[in-house]
């Protein structure tokens, strides 16, 4: 009986065939920790060239390391090898347009779902990738 109700279980749960990652930055202590070594050693040129185009580029900022992380957090799920975050690049193809990730050559393959949104002081990433 036991064995059998395992079996039925197993068949009805999905198997994890993706992987989540999210991160939640609260503004204020992001503007606090936000220094120029901070930028150069974690956001790309492409990366900076974006959020400099906004009166408010903290936000942006904020936004990418978000998604950074998000991304950061889900591929760790499926691989323990290191991976800089420099090497996690978040593109947009327009002015608030649809945010992209690119990585290096070794992740190329990964399908990845981005999503980045912010209200008040608080922005939230969520990235999920399909395995």
């Amino acid at each position: 009986m036991k064995h059998n109700l395992e079996e039925t279980l197993n068949k009805l749960i999905p198997k994890n065939n993706f992987a989540l990652g999210n991160d939640l930055v609260f503004l204020p202590d992001f503007k606090l920790s936000f220094n120029p070594l901070f930028k150069q050693k974690v956001y790309t040129p492409l990366e900076i060239d974006y959020c400099e185009l906004f009166e408010d580029s903290i936000l942006r900022y904020a936004s990418t390391w978000a998604a950074k992380e998000a991304v950061y957090k889900a591929i760790k799920q499926i691989n323990s090898k290191a991976l800089p975050f420099k090497k996690i690049e978040i593109l947009r193809e327009k002015i608030s347009g649809k945010p992209e990730v690119k990585l290096s050559d070794y992740y190329k393959n990964l399908k990845i779902s981005l999503t980045i949104s912010h209200d008040g002081e608080y922005v939230w990433a969520a990235a999920m990738i399909r395995i």
